[in-house]
């Protein structure tokens, strides 16, 4: 679905009808994603270019399409690696055929639900060094883990595993009332969508450092260029924060 908001073509009739009626609830569920998506970019500029971060780790990716992690990282650390994790059977095998040549990129199959098996995965921990500051990017990811399946939990997990100096970049769906008839459509889908307010939100990044601006607007952290129109009062929040 998520594709389809983008634009892509690697989606089902099943996507598509489900999509379609998520933006019949909320017109602006494109712009969303692009929004995300946006930040997303900046966000992996930020840490590999300021922070001077060159591993990704990237839970719940997605197809590694135009202008993804590794492409970003990559124009300003050119020996950045990037493992991508998912659990689609979909973005796995097309996702692997993309990144057959690249030898800096890998992706594999987890379950954010299941955290320690994605850190002790053996192709994860011989892609990417642990001994230094890795970034872990979940983003629009943690919204679809229910309260009972501890989403604070899994993301102290996954920090708890990281070098000092390692940065959490996350976004995720707000709690707001143009969203909420869309959960319906979820309950039918592979994962639910729980919508978390800002204070929900905030809390993920419990005992780490947050970057300036803090956690904001999509289109307000550190926008390019200017705002991009609209970007501001879309219904998610996003920040990045490091590990001390």
């Amino acid at each position: 679905m998520y594709d389809y908001f983008l634009g892509g073509k690697d989606n089902y009739a099943s996507d598509r009808e489900a999509a379609e009626k998520i933006i019949a609830i909320f017109p602006r569920t494109r712009e969303l994603a692009l929004a995300n998506r946006r930040f997303l970019r900046r966000a992996v500029a930020y840490a590999a270019e300021v922070a001077g971060i060159d591993q990704f780790l990237d839970i719940g990716s997605g197809l590694p399409t135009q202008e993804n992690v590794h492409e970003v990282a990559q124009r300003v650390a050119p020996r950045a690696r990037v493992a991508y994790v998912d659990q689609e059977p979909i973005v796995l095998s097309h996702g692997q055929a993309l990144l057959a040549t690249d030898e800096q990129t890998i992706m594999v199959a987890g379950d954010l639900r299941d955290p320690g098996a994605i850190l002790a995965g053996e192709e994860v921990r011989g892609h990417l060094d642990f001994d230094r500051p890795i970034a872990v990017l979940l983003v629009f990811v943690l919204h679809f883990l229910r309260d009972e399946e501890d989403p604070r939990g899994v993301v102290r997990t996954l920090m708890d595993s990281m070098a000092p100096g390692s940065c959490l970049v996350l976004s995720h769906a707000e709690s707001d009332r143009r969203l909420l008839p869309g959960t319906s459509v979820y309950d039918r889908a592979s994962s639910p969508a729980v919508l978390r307010s800002e204070e929900e939100i905030t809390a993920f990044f419990d005992g780490l450092d947050l970057v300036a601006p803090g956690v904001s607007r999509l289109g307000r952290w550190r926008p390019q260029d200017g705002l991009h129109p609209g970007d501001d009062d879309l219904p998610a929040w996003c920040g990045v924060a490091h590990k001390r």
